[in-house]
């Protein structure tokens, strides 16, 4: 017999204002044991120096972690010119020096070469798999791998301040698996210096912008505060993206037992009319969330059932 789990069947979307010092991790702990939820997630680690918006998923709304991933992100960082460090941000031992500081038509010169579709070499301080084994721990004991590159997307990219000679202040949108640490450490090879991230905060992901967040202290101890209840974002909220499909009773009923429903009558056409083979959508029935389900020839398959 399965055991039940313990916590409050709390459903929906925490969008935490991360501070610095502390890993995601450890902000899904707190914001778990504060909300008493049952089951927590988050979408998308932030490095324990950065700050900003980490959306934790309760309860269901863990199921939905995969789409808010696929989302834009937007961040804003600081660079230091002219000191580059094995973990490419502030925290890392100094690797390289240089004397060269570019001045702000050198950067803006070469920010068109950041944006769009590019070719990114990961940190070797980075969660991603080597051989079964992540990056960073490869590195930690003295074996840092050789990364492969992978194509990333940069949507904007812009210089904000330079507040000194050795430092540059940016603002980029990006997509899922792009480094902030990577990319400063390119600009600043691209200047013909070195660098590093000292300061990153994500101000952005997907729909969920800097108004949406709340912070440790705001959240306060098991969300006994008058701002919990109106920060905790419904499921469906991190789907925006998705293509609705309202659904009848009938159809839930046939969805949420993993049956498939047909959309073949002439009377679904008007449902259907936008949607093409191999599309996500989000069921619902009464303005509630039923499932994510995959449309194809005519049918939707449940894919992700949501007990909501």
């Amino acid at each position: 017999m399965a055991r039940k789990r313990k916590g409050l069947p709390i459903h929906g979307w925490i969008v935490l204002d991360k501070p610095e010092g502390m890993t995601s991790t450890a902000a899904v702990a707190a914001v778990k044991r504060r909300t008493g939820a049952a089951k927590a997630g988050h979408a998308g680690t932030l490095d324990p120096f950065a700050t900003g918006l980490l959306p934790i998923a309760l309860g269901e709304a863990t199921k939905t972690v995969p789409y808010l991933q696929e989302g834009e992100k937007r961040y804003r960082f600081t660079v230091r010119w002219g000191v580059a460090t094995d973990t490419d941000d502030r925290d890392g031992a100094v690797t390289a020096r240089s004397e060269v500081r570019p001045d702000r038509a050198d950067v803006e010169a070469v920010l068109d070469r950041f944006v769009g579709e590019i070719e990114q070499v990961p940190p070797v301080f980075s969660a991603i798999r080597v051989g079964g084994r992540r990056a960073y721990d490869l590195a930690r004991a003295g074996a840092a791998p050789a990364m492969a590159p992978r194509t990333v997307w940069i949507g904007d990219l812009r210089l904000t301040g330079m507040p000194d000679a050795d430092h540059a202040v940016f603002e980029a949108t990006c997509g899922k698996g792009t480094y902030v640490r990577a990319l400063a450490r390119d600009m600043a090879g691209e200047l013909g210096t070195a660098g590093h991230l000292v300061a990153l905060r994500r101000t952005q992901v997907g729909p969920f912008a800097e108004e949406h967040a709340i912070s440790l202290d705001e959240l306060g101890e098991n969300m006994q505060c008058a701002a919990a209840p109106t920060h905790l974002h419904s499921v469906e909220t991190a789907l925006d993206d998705i293509p609705a499909l309202a659904v009848t009773e009938l159809e839930a009923g046939r969805l949420r037992n993993g049956q498939a429903i047909s959309l073949l009558r002439k009377a679904d056409l008007d449902r259907i009319a936008e949607l093409e083979n191999g599309d996500t959508v989000l069921t619902m029935a009464d303005g509630k969330p039923v499932a994510l389900g995959r449309y194809a020839a005519g049918e939707v398959q449940p894919v992700r059932v949501l007990n909501l």
